[in-house]
Parts: C-alpha cells; sequence; structure tokens
C-alpha cells in the first residue's frame, strides 16, 4: 500500500477541496491492497468492495474528512462493514454447512480467506463491537492494520502515537479478541 501524507502535508481544507475524484482514487489503492494481502475470493472483488465503500460514504460531503487520519479510519470502518455484511451474506447461502474454527490469522492480521471463514468473520465483528465499548483506539488500530492494511509506522503516523504504542495496542486487542472468541 502507499504510504499515507501526514496531516501536516495535507492540510484538511486541501483534503476537502480535493473533492470526490480524490477520495474515490484513495478507495480504490486501500481496496486493492486490502484484497491483494487478503487474496479474496469470490465475488467480493476490488472494483465491488470499493464501490461499496463509496456508497457508504459518498452520502456525506468530502469536508466533513477533517483529515486524512479521519478519511482512513472512516474508510477502513466502512470497508470492515462491508466484509462484514458480504460474509454474513454468505453465512446465509451456506447455513447449515460445516464450519472451521476461527484461525487467529485474523487476529495476527495475516491472510485471510473470506469465503472460508465467513461466520468467524462474523463472530469477530461481534468481538470487535464489543473492544469498541472498552477502547475504540484499539479497535482503530485491528481496522487500519487489517482492513487497509497499514502497517505500524503508518498506523502510528495516522493516531499521532508511537510505534510501541501500536504494537502494544494491537497485543491488547489481539488478547481480548482470542478470549472473546474462544468464549464463542
Amino acid at each position: 500500500m502507499t504510504e499515507p501524507r501526514s496531516d501536516a502535508a495535507v492540510p484538511p481544507a486541501s483534503l476537502a477541496a480535493s473533492g470526490d475524484d480524490t477520495l474515490y482514487a484513495e478507495l480504490v489503492k486501500i481496496a486493492r491492497s486490502e484484497l491483494a494481502r487478503h487474496q479474496r475470493r469470490g465475488t467480493l472483488d476490488t472494483r465491488s468492495l470499493v464501490h461499496e465503500t463509496w456508497i457508504k460514504l459518498h452520502d456525506t460531503d468530502p469536508s466533513r474528512y477533517a483529515s486524512r487520519k479521519h478519511f482512513y479510519a472512516t474508510a477502513a470502518h466502512a470497508m470492515r462493514h462491508v466484509v462484514i455484511d458480504y460474509a454474513r451474506a454468505r453465512q446465509a447461502q451456506r447455513r447449515g454447512s460445516g464450519t472451521e474454527l476461527l484461525s487467529l490469522d485474523v487476529v495476527d492480521m495475516q491472510p485471510l480467506a473470506l469465503d472460508a471463514q465467513v461466520e468467524q468473520l462474523v463472530q469477530m465483528d461481534a468481538a470487535l463491537e464489543r473492544l469498541a465499548q472498552a477502547d475504540p483506539r484499539l479497535v482503530q488500530v485491528v481496522e487500519l492494520r487489517y482492513f487497509t492494511g497499514l502497517d505500524v509506522r503508518e498506523i502510528a503516523e495516522l493516531l499521532g502515537v508511537s510505534e510501541p504504542t501500536i504494537k502494544r495496542d494491537t497485543r491488547v486487542a489481539k488478547a481480548f479478541l482470542e478470549k472473546e472468541l474462544a468464549a464463542g
């Protein structure tokens, strides 16, 4: 994925002035990276993910994104929901078929075959919602790492915290998610 520019390099006014085309281009970059990184199979391809995310984001005025950080966080959250909605639809189609145990590769931000772990993605989403009640930043770190493919340095830059803080947040989020998913 391309390196996100810092908020200092892109003033909020110029981000908003860049308009829909720039925001859409950013979504395409994020989605391509996400899908290539996770080797998605099935009908959820770059175009579908971008379009569904764009629909979720487009109803708002581009000036609503106060910074690059805000745009990335909003896009990551929207992509998460597009993927979860897709997983729920696939789950409804396959209800009753055998399921696999959730691989904590999801938590480790490793490649994930969406079709193979539909039910587990839905469980992961519920666990992330519970985590958001305890610490919203931890969820933001998971979303930025997993759904946009940003690395620790990029996330630290976007959130304005140190790299060790992001690493610590990742460990805490992983421990929370492991506990929640083990409880079923």
